[in-house]
């Protein structure tokens, strides 16, 4: 476990792809493991994917839980998502927005309507032949939203195969960029992606670019 930021209060770490959060089945979670690295209890602000890499952020205490998750529910924090397709959207850069839902098997489908409802921002490029970058930030914090967001326009991402995404050696979803604030302070927390061929390989010219997109 790669520890980005050490603080009294709480840590961020770089989550590695294939680990889930909490036990499941005969499988230890990552905040059970980290625990036990750090000799302490973790409590976990937020989640990820089990593919999903990553700024993670936990408290090390009930009282900074408590202030830092109340930050993501009402949505004062900022986040930046990188990730890969094999696919074209018809637009560069927009908004995705619905409703999501749960579809079959675990799945989520993102609706029309406004129940649940999940926004996501993104700007995308070309990288080379048949491989396009985008980074992603998303306002709202549903259940699988990235990886619906992109399947809704077309553009699954690349070893996600649970949404339709092209077989790979790992799921392409990276949490980038985490900004949140602490004792009236800004705190941005970065990630370097570091598992997986593309991002072995495109990793800085992505975040280059990416850098330079506003929202």
């Amino acid at each position: 476990m790669n520890i980005l930021l050490d603080h009294a209060d709480f840590c961020v770490i770089n989550k590695p792809a294939g680990i889930g959060m909490h036990q499941q089945n005969d499988e230890p979670g990552l905040v059970r493991l980290l625990s036990e690295q750090q000799g302490e209890a973790l409590y976990p602000v937020h989640r990820l994917d089990k593919m999903t890499t990553g700024v993670l952020l936990l408290a090390r205490n009930p009282e900074a839980n408590r202030l830092l998750s109340a930050q993501f529910a009402e949505r004062n924090t900022q986040k930046r998502y990188l990730a890969f397709s094999d696919r074209k959207p018809a637009k560069k850069q927009g908004l995705i927005k619905g409703g999501m839902e749960k579809s079959r098997n675990g799945s989520w489908k993102l609706t029309r309507n406004t129940n649940h409802l999940a926004i996501t921002r993104f700007h995308s490029t070309s990288l080379a032949p048949g491989l396009r970058g985008f980074v992603l930030s998303p306002e709202t914090g549903r259940t699988h939203q990235l990886r619906v967001a992109l399947k809704s326009i077309g553009c699954p991402i690349i070893g996600d195969a649970r949404y339709g995404g092209t077989a790979a050696d790992r799921g392409y979803l990276h949490a980038w960029q985490l900004t949140f604030h602490w004792q009236g302070q800004p705190v941005t927390v970065t990630a370097p992606a570091t598992e997986g061929e593309l991002f072995y390989q495109w990793y800085s010219t992505l975040a280059d670019w990416a850098s330079a997109c506003t929202f």
